[in-house]
């Protein structure tokens, strides 16, 4: 232990220390009874001081469980314990659906604690796509700029296909950094005036589509060119 310590700290290089509800030792697993929260933690705390006792604190804490809410906790009772810094997760959390789920839910309701200095979202799905959740929950809660794309669901006045249409919005602009909020909507009835906060927005027609910055309409397009209108827009903001 003392080596490895003192071969970090030599080159500047954090340690993270991982426990999950799998690696709690069983000395503590009997003490509580379970992988509990304050299991969890008793047991990242015990190991960071075998690193203390080196004199190496450059510690990083990471206590996942598979359940949301332990995982929840665990974080919170570390928060109040210790000042180091927490990596947040929710370990195993699932396919591709129901691990975004989770992983929203768990790590997004500790970042809104003011909990947390780096995440990862852990899906059983493409890599690329554990990303992509992270960075649209950061987006959610207002922790990293970009693109905010809003869109309705569809009712009775959709007479555009708005899925294909919001989902094709959302691909081209995977890569826009500009700090705007973009909506997507079915109808040009209420669409305008319920997205009015957004910077720009289209909203779908029987046959055209509206075009609006902040509620206000600039201009009337075919169904055809509500996207490309869109980007245009979009481009000279």
């Amino acid at each position: 232990m003392r080596a490895v310590a003192e071969a970090c700290r030599s080159r500047g290089l954090p340690i993270r220390i991982g426990v999950n509800s799998g690696s709690v030792e069983k000395k503590v697993l009997e003490k509580y009874g379970g992988p509990t929260p304050c299991a969890l933690v008793e047991s990242a705390l015990n190991h960071a001081s075998l690193l203390e006792k080196t004199g190496f604190r450059d510690i990083v804490l990471s206590i996942k469980s598979s359940d949301v809410e332990t995982t929840i906790r665990a974080n919170e009772i570390a928060a109040r314990e210790c000042d180091y810094p927490l990596h947040l997760g929710v370990t195993e959390a699932g396919t591709e659906r129901t691990g975004i789920v989770r992983s929203a839910i768990g790590i997004g309701s500790l970042l809104r604690e003011g909990i947390g200095d780096t995440i990862r979202v852990s899906l059983t799905a493409d890599p690329l796509r554990e990303v992509q959740a992270g960075v649209d929950i950061l987006k959610a809660l207002g922790l990293r700029g970009g693109v905010k794309i809003i869109s309705c669901p569809t009712c009775g006045r959709t007479k555009i296909d708005l899925i294909s249409l919001a989902s094709k919005v959302e691909k081209r602009l995977a890569d826009c950094r500009k700090p705007i909020t973009v909506a997507v909507m079915g109808c040009a009835v209420n669409g305008p005036g319920e997205a009015r906060e957004a910077d720009v927005g289209i909203a779908g027609g029987d046959g055209c589509g509206l075009i609006f910055r902040k509620g206000v309409v600039v201009r009337r397009v075919p169904e055809s060119e509500l996207l490309s209108g869109l980007m245009q827009e979009i481009e000279n903001l």
